[in-house]
């Protein structure tokens, strides 16, 4: 067997980011063999992988990236089993590696997609495979959104200083006037930090599923059970509509002036800014 120099088990070390023992094990395992080492290192990533694919994966970061022409954005996250890890340094920077990897992927959508994606001739599924062997835990990506602008119109992102809740949304303008105005940008950044605090269900009402609209008006009808006959459906009706202004992003109260909607907030702004503005869509993801 090849003697195996404290140096090499550094160099291995240095190379790969795991302890001290693995490299030691994997250089005895390769006889020496650094490459081959390092894809020993690698195979007992995808062994923790598979080991723990079971296992639940509820903490994590919320990340986020934006094209240098403003045109494309994603909102990405990455999930482990700990806070702790969660916290650590490799997770960290594996998760600042998937906002880029989440902007490079040809694909709008599906975490399968990103993990195939490719930067310098590595994909984002071989960074994943080194950082679960350093850590041990299961880690995964989890929700991943691409919005790409094809006319006039802005994306804006918000993530929460904690990186556990995150949102982006997407406003269709008139022209770029308009989508380019200091106060339009500032007020979408508003309704992203809005709509990740107030957890919106849709747009507006036709987002809301029929399934969800009459289980909440069973829920109604049973909460008023004993009034009259005649005047159950209207009262129904009146906690319909107070569930779509709760519900509904459009119709609900902004929170930082709770006497306008985000729909006047929205519109006011776009006026100001000399012209119309629409919001298309939103995303909101969390971890934790």
């Amino acid at each position: 067997m090849v003697e195996i120099s404290a140096a090499t088990v550094m160099k291995l070390r240095k190379m790969s980011g795991q302890g001290m023992m693995d490299c030691k094990a994997a250089l005895g395992e390769s006889n020496g063999d650094m490459n081959k080492a390092v894809e020993i290192l690698r195979k007992k990533g995808f062994a923790t992988l598979a080991k723990r694919a079971e296992r639940e994966t509820s903490e994590g970061l919320v990340v986020s990236k934006t094209g240098n022409d403003g045109k494309v954005a994603v909102l990405a996250t990455l999930c482990c089993e700990t806070d702790f890890v969660a916290k650590s340094d490799d997770f960290i920077a594996a998760a600042d590696a998937l906002a880029d990897y989440a902007l490079a992927c040809p694909e709008s959508d599906g975490a399968a997609n990103v993990l195939k994606a490719s930067i310098n001739g590595r994909t984002y599924n071989e960074v994943l495979t080194e950082v679960v062997s350093k850590t041990g835990e299961k880690i995964q990506v989890g929700d991943y959104v691409k919005y790409k602008l094809t006319g006039p119109g802005l994306t804006s992102v918000y993530v929460h200083f904690n990186k556990k809740v995150g949102t982006m949304l997407q406003i269709e303008t008139g022209d770029d006037k308009t989508s380019g105005s200091d106060i339009l940008k500032k007020t979408a950044a508003d309704i992203a930090m809005h709509i990740t605090a107030t957890k919106p269900l849709a747009l507006d009402k036709d987002g809301i599923s029929a399934e969800i609209i009459e289980q909440e008006k069973s829920i109604a009808a049973a909460q008023i059970k004993n009034k009259p006959a005649n005047i159950v459906d209207k009262i129904v009706e009146g906690k319909i509509n107070k569930f779509f202004a709760d519900n509904c992003l459009l119709s609900q109260p902004f929170v930082k002036d709770d006497s306008k909607s985000v729909a006047e907030i929205l519109s006011q702004a776009a006026k100001e800014a000399g012209g119309q503005a629409k919001i298309i869509k939103f995303v909101r993801f969390g971890v934790g």
